[in-house]
C-alpha cells in the first residue's frame, strides 16, 4: 500500500539522518543528498513526498481506521479476498507472485502479498460502505416504483432444457452449427407437445437439466430475480396450463416452459429487502460518483478534520476533480 511505501522512505530517511554525523545547511536544516554542491534537505525532500502521495496515503489509512470498525473481516470477504489475489497472480503474474508484485508496487506501493490482501481487503470494505450508502438514499417512491413494476407472486412451473453441444475448442461455424441443432430439436418437442405428448414424460427423456429431468422438469416456485430475465419474462406473459410455443433461449440454452400456477402477489413490506438491494446495486452503476461520495459522508460521519492547511486543500481539490470526472464518465 502506498502508505508502507510513504513509510519505507521516511525509515530511510531516519536512517540516513538519525545516527550519526548528520550535515546540516545554514539555515538548519539537515542535508540528505549532496549533488555537487547542490544539496538536497530532509525538509525539501519531506515536502515534495508530501505534495505526492500523502493525501492518497492518509486517505488509505483514514479509510482503513474507518472501514475496519465499521465492517468485520468475515469468511465472505476472506475467501473474496483470496480469490481475487489468486487472479491477479494468474492473469497480472502469468501465474508467478513475484511478477505481480513488481506491478503492484509501481501501480500503487503495495510489495507484498500480504500488502496486497490488506489492499484488497479495503478496497472490498469501500466497496461495502458505496453500496450501504446507495441504499441509504433510497426513497419509498422509488421502492414502491420498483415493487408495482417488478415484483410478482411466485411462479410454479416446468420446463425442458435443450443446451447446444460446444466446446471451446469448436469453430464459430461449429458453434452456430450446435446452437441450430438445439433449436430444431426444442421445436420438434414442442410439435410434440401439440400432439398432445406429456410434458413430463418429454422432460425425463429430453431435457439436460439433470436438477429437473428425473423430475418431469418441475422447477421449485420462483420470484423476481430468480431466473435469467428472458425465462421470468416468458413464464409471467403464459396463462396457467400453457407452455411456450417457441423456445425461450437463455445463456444456458432453450427453454420449453410451462406455467403451472402463480401465488397472489407479496406485499411490500415482505419483499422490501430485495427491493432495496437491487435499487442500490442499481444506484451504483448509473452513477459513478457514488464512489466518491459515499466514503466523503462516512468520513464526516465519523469527523474526520484535517488539520494541515496543504492536505486540506489537496482533500478539497481530489473529491472536486473526482466527482466531475465521474459525472462524465455516467
Amino acid at each position: 500500500m502506498k502508505k508502507k511505501l510513504l513509510a519505507s522512505m521516511l525509515i530511510v530517511l531516519f536512517l540516513a539522518t538519525g545516527c550519526g554525523k548528520v550535515p546540516t545547511l545554514k539555515n538548519g536544516e539537515e542535508v540528505v543528498v549532496s549533488i555537487e554542491g547542490k544539496d538536497i534537505s530532509i525538509d525539501s525532500l519531506y515536502k515534495e513526498m508530501k505534495d505526492r502521495y500523502a493525501l492518497s496515503v492518509l486517505l488509505d489509512m483514514i479509510d482503513e481506521k474507518i472501514l475496519n470498525d465499521k465492517y468485520e473481516d468475515d469468511e465472505e470477504l476472506k475467501e473474496t479476498v483470496q480469490s481475487q489475489m489468486e487472479t491477479w497472480v494468474q492473469i497480472y503474474g502469468q501465474g508467478d507472485e513475484a511478477k505481480l508484485l513488481q506491478q503492484t508496487a509501481s501501480a500503487f506501493g503495495v510489495t507484498t502479498m500480504d500488502g496486497l490482501r490488506e489492499y484488497l481487503t479495503v478496497q472490498y470494505k469501500r466497496n461495502l460502505a458505496v453500496e450501504d450508502y446507495a441504499k441509504s438514499i433510497i426513497t419509498d417512491e422509488e421502492i414502491q416504483k420498483f415493487y408495482d413494476e417488478k415484483i410478482f407472486g411466485d411462479i410454479n412451473a416446468k420446463h425442458i432444457l435443450i443446451s447446444p453441444e460446444v466446446t471451446n475448442e469448436m469453430s464459430s461455424d461449429e458453434k452456430k452449427a450446435a446452437e441450430e441443432a438445439a433449436l430444431k430439436e426444442a421445436r420438434e418437442i414442442i410439435e410434440k407437445l401439440n400432439k398432445g405428448e406429456d410434458f413430463e414424460e418429454l422432460a425425463k427423456k429430453h431435457s439436460d437439466d439433470e436438477g429437473t429431468a428425473s423430475k418431469g422438469g418441475v422447477l421449485d416456485a420462483f420470484g423476481y430475480g430468480t431466473m435469467e430475465d428472458e425465462f421470468e419474462k416468458a413464464a409471467l406473459e403464459l396463462e396457467d396450463g400453457k407452455y411456450t410455443t417457441e423456445p425461450v433461449k437463455t445463456k444456458e440454452g432453450y427453454h420449453i416452459i410451462y406455467r403451472v400456477s402463480q401465488k397472489e402477489k407479496p406485499k411490500v413490506k415482505t419483499v422490501r429487502d430485495i427491493i432495496v438491494d437491487e435499487l442500490g446495486e442499481e444506484k451504483v452503476k448509473e452513477d459513478a460518483s457514488l464512489e466518491i461520495t459515499a466514503l466523503e459522508e462516512l468520513r464526516k460521519e465519523k469527523k474526520i478534520k484535517i488539520q494541515d492547511d496543504t492536505l486540506k486543500e489537496q482533500y478539497k481539490n481530489y473529491l472536486s476533480n473526482a466527482k466531475k470526472q465521474a459525472k462524465a464518465s455516467n
